[in-house]
């Protein structure tokens, strides 16, 4: 018995490039992540049936979908699995509400496990449900994109780089929407992406790749510290996204006060009440790291920590740190050796206001 819901060896050759790779995902949110040009999204159309590969086998939840030595091909509309496109790819033609319903009246009845109305809950689609596709904006065509596919009640959700062409402020927004589809109902995901933020706020695990060939996997924060990596990953982009609680929402002032993991942080002002939620960003460069109190400073936020990991990356330093939430600082290894940081070692986090970015 093998705990894996998804098992793959895949070869498919193209004119100057092949990809050869294997990988068992499992019941979570595995990414696969990688440069422009790796070979992600010709894994992920293997997967889903959109592309047959040369050699290979394919298995999902213990049925084989594709062999090439037992001459297995299972189409894609036999697979059940749900896709969630980069451009959405929605129906031009169609409302938001003919959109959704599409793929729930091709599911027959008894295969039907996701109510239409807990889904347009769960996306906040509601008030959307008559306008049409085309007066959407990015994030709202990706929430009914994202509404689509899961209206399947799909064994299987992929996802290619379904951020790559939105604005920044759309992403923290689907973001917590995807948490909070993996949390509630529980649908395995393979989400492909080249963004390491992205990656480290959703996956449990990591497939990374590169010319084709996987090069890393493993447990998501072990594999953007594992060295193999280094060449592809780009760690200077590396942000903390999380969503978090809203303690107070600064009406009359200019900054709020939240809940981060046990910790509370004070950001700039937001519109969400308290006892909402909202999505943030907090780059890993941006945090301080000091083994005392800081005094007479003008960051609002010092915070106390635990270091639970400490990984070298090349010329960086990636330091996993507990707040109640696990979050990533990067420094220097300098300054990794004047600390002398270990796991198990008190800090402080040093943050600035500014740092704590709002996402939704």
């Amino acid at each position: 018995m093998t705990d894996n819901f998804l098992e793959f060896r895949v070869r498919k050759r193209f004119p100057g490039f092949e990809v050869d790779c294997a990988g068992a995902f499992g019941p979570g949110v595995t990414a696969i992540f990688g440069p422009s040009g790796a070979g992600k999204t010709t894994v992920l159309n293997c997967i889903a049936g959109m592309i047959a590969p040369d050699e290979g086998e394919i298995a999902a939840g213990g049925r084989t979908l594709f062999s090439s030595a037992g001459r297995t091909v299972v189409p894609p509309e036999k697979r059940r699995f749900g896709y969630v496109f980069q451009d959405a790819a929605l129906f031009p033609h169609k409302s938001v509400e003919d959109n959704i319903g599409y793929g729930y009246a091709l599911t027959p009845p008894d295969e039907r496990e996701i109510e239409l109305g807990h889904l347009i809950d769960m996306l906040g689609l509601a008030p959307l449900m008559s306008r049409s596709v085309k007066n959407l904006s990015g994030g709202e065509r990706q929430r009914v994109a994202v509404a689509r596919a899961l209206a399947t009640s799909p064994r299987l959700l992929l996802l290619d780089e379904p951020l790559a062409s939105l604005d920044a402020r759309y992403t923290g927004t689907i973001i917590a929407y995807l948490k909070r589809i993996a949390r509630e109902l529980e649908i395995p995901m393979v989400y492909v992406s080249h963004s390491l933020s992205e990656v480290t706020a959703l996956a449990q695990d990591t497939l990374a790749m590169e010319n084709g060939k996987a090069v890393a996997f493993g447990p998501t924060s072990s594999v953007l510290a594992d060295p193999a990596i280094s060449a592809i990953a780009d760690y200077s982009t590396l942000e903390n996204i999380l969503e978090v609680e809203v303690l107070e929402s600064g009406e009359g002032s200019s900054t709020s006060k939240l809940k981060v993991g046990d910790a509370e942080f004070v950001a700039p002002a937001t519109d969400m009440p308290p006892g909402g939620t909202v999505v943030i960003s907090l780059r890993a460069g941006d945090i301080i790291l000091s083994m005392d109190v800081p005094s007479r400073i003008s960051a609002r936020n010092i915070v106390k920590a635990s270091v639970r990991e400490i990984h070298d990356v090349g010329d960086r330093v990636l330091v996993y740190v507990d707040v109640g939430h696990r979050l990533t600082v990067e420094i220097t290894e300098n300054a990794l050796n004047d600390l002398e940081l270990a796991p198990g070692t008190d800090v402080y986090l040093v943050v600035k206001t500014a740092s704590v970015r709002m996402m939704t």
